[in-house]
């Protein structure tokens, strides 16, 4: 019995001197590894090459979760006023004529002495408005007397005005439209302009797009537009995004989870500067002069978000 309580013990023994052996030799471990680590954390902080971009994660199915784009339809308005058709012009000089016909006659009596200098030109300018309106010679409120006595008059006042007026307006064609310059906010000055810009797809080939960009961790759509847009197309815009809500939402292709959303922008001062690197080239253009630019799958999807006017 004393054997057995002995060799008992001694196995007790051996087991707890074993183990304080390991612990010791766990601590000295941890100790000679802890420089290690610190250092190595250093090294981290202090390198400038930039940290890949992290793995996309998975679902709960197995699936990869969806990745969120936002682009911006930046468009300069147009800064004249439209041509009118021929039909517009004939509706309106129409209800000109109308107009003319119906409205009180003017009492110039009141405003101009009578047989003064501007009596003399109001009566001619008016009997001119009254031919270009009836298309012929039309006698005003006055009476064949008056106007007899008043022609020779108003011919002499004319004379002393240096002549008839000649009206020059401004060419509504820019010199940009005759040079083919798709760079010049000048150009087309009737219609919509969008910005559109030569750079790199998700696949890293040159294509022409829209600006666009990802997202950021905790970031809003509206400012992750906004974000894309200067850091593609330079920060000496002074722009305007009309709306924190998207206008659209495009999906390059069913097989890829990737959604761009699209945002309404106006430039208001400014112009483009690329940086050279993701973005080479940019263009203001009409709806139909993105038409050709662009790839056919891209056309489909953002065709409806441009305004044709």
């Amino acid at each position: 019995m004393g054997q057995q309580l002995f060799d008992l013990y001694s196995v007790v023994l051996m087991f707890s001197r074993s183990a304080l052996s390991s612990c010791r030799v766990s601590r000295k471990v941890q100790c000679l590894s802890s420089p290690t680590r610190s250092l190595a954390s250093v090294a981290s902080t202090s390198s400038a090459i930039p940290s890949p971009p992290p793995p996309r994660q998975k679902s709960a199915s197995g699936t990869l979760k969806p990745v969120l784009n936002t682009a911006v339809i930046l468009t300069r308005s147009p800064i004249i006023t439209r041509t009118p058709t021929p039909f517009e012009r004939t509706y309106f000089g129409y209800h000109a004529r109308i107009q003319r016909a119906l409205h009180n006659p003017f009492p110039y009596d009141f405003y101009f002495k009578p047989g003064s200098l501007l009596e003399g030109r109001f009566r001619e300018k008016e009997r001119e408005r009254e031919r270009e309106a009836f298309g012929g010679p039309r006698k005003t409120s006055t009476t064949a007397e008056e106007g007899a006595e008043d022609a020779p008059a108003a011919a002499k006042d004319v004379e002393v005005l240096g002549g008839e007026e000649e009206v020059t307006t401004v060419p509504r064609e820019h010199e940009s439209d005759r040079n083919g310059d798709v760079k010049d906010l000048n150009r087309q000055g009737e219609r919509n302009l969008h910005l559109l810009i030569l750079g790199k797809n998700a696949s890293g080939k040159h294509v022409w797009r829209f600006p666009q960009g990802g997202l950021e961790q905790d970031e809003l759509l509206h400012e992750a537009a906004q974000r894309d847009l200067h850091a593609e197309c330079g920060a000496k815009m002074d722009t305007w995004i009309v709306s924190r809500n998207p206008i659209g939402v495009h999906q390059p292709s069913p097989e890829e989870q990737l959604y761009v959303f699209f945002y309404k922008a106006r430039i208001l001062s400014g112009q483009v500067h690329p940086d050279g690197n993701n973005v080479t080239d940019f263009a203001w253009l009409t709806k139909q002069e993105i038409e050709p630019r662009v790839e056919r799958p891209y056309w489909l999807g953002i065709k409806d978000m441009l305004a044709d006017f």
